[in-house]
């Protein structure tokens, strides 16, 4: 592993310092429990541990007696986001995970994460729960979602300006979205959720993976969001954004690269449908991967953002990829874009054989789902710079 960059020792040691401090101060720990997947030959269970100020897992405590401004200081953090965004974490403590019978101990990492990937779990099919314990907190119950071998269908969604409009990252409004705006006004993107459903409908065990550039400290606050929209549970795939072992921010664009290959090698038997936007980089990001593991893809849908979120986005009034267009017109699956949620669906209906065909516009929008059909060979082994992928994001978890 490389020798961490100065900014990653900077920042670790500002974490241990403010989390020395606050102990000193008569604060706990409270674990954040996030919903895990995995086959059923691997279990990842995600967590993180967070500085707390009442301890033993915070508001949750039942044996705590209440005081005057607990409600108000929970609606608080309900209904604003920046609670959570300066949480601080809490720093190579020892978890012990219990799956049936079966405990497993790790530690968090730099962040506060929980990242454990176990085998041999024996958890059948379905939705479970796992334990988290640390020794100066509550235990918490975390879900965990195994995926059936027979399933061959899954959704990976983004979620900044595909599910939730963010105007993200101009940093004014990033920050008032963040600090100021009521976690209820945060508006969902119009008919994304509907499409999410209907997904869902017609492949009730379908997993649906929401990787994201955003922040673990966000994570409990885009939950609530999800569910209050209507859309399907699953796993959140986030990342932070301190520095790395490599420089002071971390890649994005590395963090989806790598979470796409490991979801390829986790689940070979699945074809995605990739959704984003284009107001980032997703649609160079899939582009790249659908490339490289044209069996792991069943198609891509990109959200079309207005003249106006694209300023907001990144400064310009057109999207990135009309400047550097990615090479989905040689994709071997189809790729539709729209302008919401309903744009989509009605694209996506022919390709993927949903119902409600008589909705669908433009049928020379879409190829006849036929000539996309691609062999799963390329999904059995990983290569070399798939490798390589992996290898970097664990380097920069670890700072």
């Amino acid at each position: 592993m490389p020798r961490p960059h100065v900014a990653a020792l900077v920042h670790d040691a500002w974490n241990q310092r403010v989390a020395r401090r606050l102990t000193d101060r008569g604060w706990g720990t409270r674990i954040v429990p996030h919903i895990g997947y995995g086959s059923t030959m691997t279990l990842r269970v995600l967590g993180r541990v967070v500085m707390d100020r009442d301890g033993r897992n915070g508001t949750d405590d039942a044996r705590r007696s209440p005081r005057a401004g607990d409600a108000i200081r929970d609606l608080d953090s309900a209904t604003r986001w920046w609670r959570d965004f300066v949480s601080s974490p809490a720093m190579q403590v020892p978890v012990a995970v219990t799956i049936g019978e079966r405990t497993v101990d790790t530690t968090t990492d730099a962040s506060g994460l929980i990242d454990l990937t176990v085998r041999g779990h024996g958890l059948p099919p379905g939705r479970h729960q796992v334990l988290l314990s640390t020794p100066h907190a509550d235990d918490a119950h975390a879900d965990v979602i195994v995926v059936s071998t027979t399933q061959r269908f899954g959704v990976v969604s983004d979620i900044d300006d595909t599910v939730l409009s963010t105007s993200l990252p101009r940093p004014v409004i990033a920050a008032w979205n963040t600090f100021v705006r009521e976690e209820g006004t945060r508006r969902a993107v119009p008919g994304m959720a509907t499409l999410y459903r209907e997904l869902r409908a017609a492949h009730p065990d379908m997993p649906f993976v929401y990787l994201s550039t955003g922040s673990w400290n966000i994570a409990p606050n885009l939950g609530r969001f999800l569910r209050r929209h209507g859309y399907p549970s699953g796993p959140l795939l986030l990342t932070d954004w301190g520095p790395t072992n490599t420089g002071w921010f971390r890649s994005g664009q590395q963090h989806k690269r790598a979470s796409l290959h490991r979801l390829a090698r986790e689940f070979p038997h699945i074809k995605w449908l990739l959704v984003g936007d284009d107001g980032q980089h997703d649609p160079k990001v899939y582009a790249e991967f659908a490339a490289a593991r044209p069996g792991s893809v069943r198609a891509i849908a990109i959200r079309q953002l207005t003249t106006g979120e694209q300023v907001l986005s990144h400064g310009l009034p057109v999207a990135n990829d009309d400047l550097v267009p990615a090479p989905t017109e040689d994709l071997p699956m189809p790729v539709v874009r729209a302008a919401d949620g309903y744009g989509l669906a009605r694209l996506l209906r022919p390709i993927l054989g949903l119902g409600r065909p008589e909705l669908t516009l433009d049928p020379q929008a879409v190829d006849d789902e036929d000539d996309h059909l691609v062999d799963d060979e390329d999904d059995d082994l990983m290569d070399d710079e798939d490798d390589q992928l992996l290898d970097d994001e664990e380097d920069a978890d670890d700072a």
